[in-house]
């Protein structure tokens, strides 16, 4: 049995962006720990661009909110990992 509105909601789960705050915030834990100095380090460890993962670590700037909407499938319409890789404020009530 399917319970209206989980269907909808399950297809608006974005794995790609979900997994990228996900990797974002063990990366995060994984610099503050001291397991590695450095993002360049980082990189190397996970074998990819530095500048990628210094793009990626921005996402744990995002506001609480809009964290758990990405976790949840809520997202706002149109909210993608490209877009996300762009700037954006770090002011949590600047962030939509």
């Amino acid at each position: 049995m399917v319970t209206p509105g989980v269907l909808a909601l399950e297809r608006r789960q974005d794995l790609t962006l979900i997994k990228a705050v996900a990797r974002a915030f063990r990366w995060r834990r994984m610099l503050e720990s001291g397991r590695f100095g450095t993002i360049n380090e980082l990189a190397a460890a996970e074998k990819i661009n530095s500048s990628y993962v210094s793009r990626v670590l921005r996402l744990t700037l995002l506001a609480p909110d809009i964290v758990e909407a990405i976790l949840g499938g809520r997202q706002p319409e149109g909210m993608t990992l490209p877009g996300l890789m762009k700037p954006f404020p770090v002011e949590w009530e600047r962030q939509c």
